[in-house]
């Protein structure tokens, strides 16, 4: 009989590893409070980034320091009554993006994004969903030749140690690939591998429908009921279908993973970071072609189905604050100066939370005390990036598997005290 398994959370990181779970046997129940990428899944700028081999540090230099605690800027925006409880998560996402300290994260962290595009064409040809991929990569534009001329470095530096292809645009390349920006930049970055996606919604959507297909299910619940049942044996959950047992439990639950996590006795250091979106029309006949990044304004334009995505940098505020998407606000009076966007398509703003460790990696393998509790969240801003590799890389772990890749640097086990 086909060992039994919980997978709580049905973004694309859970639907992921529910469907790597799903080929390899398992009997998988995949729970969700919502349906399945209608969380921080959902938005996002909809890139699979193959170049994204360094993840994002915290900023160390003290003039751009200054410049974020004026809190006027599109990139991050911050409530000063969240502060003090994000403190101590702030300084260690301090601390670990000291350059030498970054440079062994991105050594371990690379691995994982080196594969990424392989085990989403793995997936999205199992789905067919290719209709909702672009391969055409992605760029950032530049205001200032400064700007240029740092990420110009810094991407000849990725090249070099991780094998990344970029492509420089001046001025006028730039102009005759997007003839409706304006001419606000003196040249653009194009990432050459990074693909598209037209919904990440959609996309995760897809995923779904294919594990249901191998046989696994989707139930709606609520992933806070989870407990041992009376026999102490495997694991139960309370679902719109009534209670469902499992014999093994994986937390796929994004930025409330720590909420339960705690509940079984951990305490990991998971931080939020919440970001907006907003669909619009173009205005006339205005097209834009691909992903484009205002890099020194820190906001992002996606030619997505549903409009153009306007989407925004980070805010640090409490998980469950109500909505202030400032940025957003100041974005879109940025962004009508460099390309004619038309009315909003959205009746409100989209916001989400992204989990993130201060070290900048996900948490993927088993819980240190537990051994049929499994975890896997905390990518930050690659979750859908990292939904099929990371995927794949449990379900090797929790079947037996010689694992694709070395996980020990995303092991839980690296925040005990």
């Amino acid at each position: 009989m086909a060992k039994t398994t919980l997978v709580l959370g049905a973004g694309i990181v859970g639907v992921s590893v529910a469907v790597h779970l799903q080929r390899r046997g398992r009997d998988v129940v995949l729970v969700d409070r919502r349906g399945a990428g209608e969380e921080t899944s959902f938005g996002n700028a909809g890139l699979i980034q193959r170049e994204g081999v360094v993840p994002y540090g915290f900023p160390r230099e003290i003039g751009l320091l200054i410049r974020y605690m004026l809190n006027n800027r599109i990139d991050a925006h911050y409530h000063a009554t969240a502060l003090p409880a994000a403190a101590p998560f702030l300084l260690r996402y301090w601390w670990n993006s000291a350059p030498e300290r970054h440079k062994a994260i991105a050594r371990a962290y690379a691995p994982l994004i080196e594969n990424s595009i392989s085990e989403h064409d793995d997936l999205i040809r199992a789905s067919g969903a290719g209709h909702l991929i672009g391969k055409r990569g992605w760029q950032k534009a530049f205001r200032t030749e400064k700007a240029r001329d740092l990420e110009y470095a810094l991407a000849e530096g990725w090249k070099r140690d991780f094998g990344v292809a970029y492509e420089a645009l001046d001025a006028t390349a730039l102009s005759r690939a997007e003839p409706h920006l304006k001419p606000a930049f003196v040249g653009a970055l194009r990432w050459l591998e990074p693909w598209t996606v037209l919904s990440p919604h959609a996309l995760t959507q897809a995923y779904l429908a294919y594990f249901q297909s191998l046989g696994g299910r989707f139930v709606r619940g609520d992933a806070m009921t989870l407990k041992r049942p009376a026999s102490g044996k495997g694991w139960q959950v309370l679902t719109s279908e009534g209670t469902v047992a499992a014999e093994e439990v994986v937390l796929a639950l994004g930025p409330w993973a720590d909420r339960l996590a705690e509940t079984l006795g951990y305490r990991l250091p998971l931080g939020i970071k919440r970001g907006y979106h907003m669909h619009y029309a173009p205005s006339g006949n205005a097209v834009l072609n691909d992903w484009t990044m205002d890099a020194e304004r820190g906001y992002f334009l996606a030619p997505m189905s549903q409009g153009i995505r306007l989407t925004t940098g980070a805010e640090f505020a409490d998980r469950d604050a109500p909505k202030s998407p400032v940025q957003l606000d100041r974005a879109e009076k940025v962004a009508r100066q460099i390309f004619p966007l038309g009315d909003r398509l959205d009746p409100e703003p989209w916001m989400g939370a992204r989990p993130c460790t201060p070290d900048m990696m996900p948490v993927i393998g088993k819980a240190p005390r537990h051994d049929d509790v499994w975890f896997s969240f905390g990518h930050a801003h690659h979750g859908l990036t990292l939904g099929p590799v990371t995927g794949r890389l449990l379900a090797e772990m929790m079947t037996g598997e010689k694992p694709f890749l070395d996980a020990s640097a995303f092991r839980a086990e690296r925040f005990r005290p």
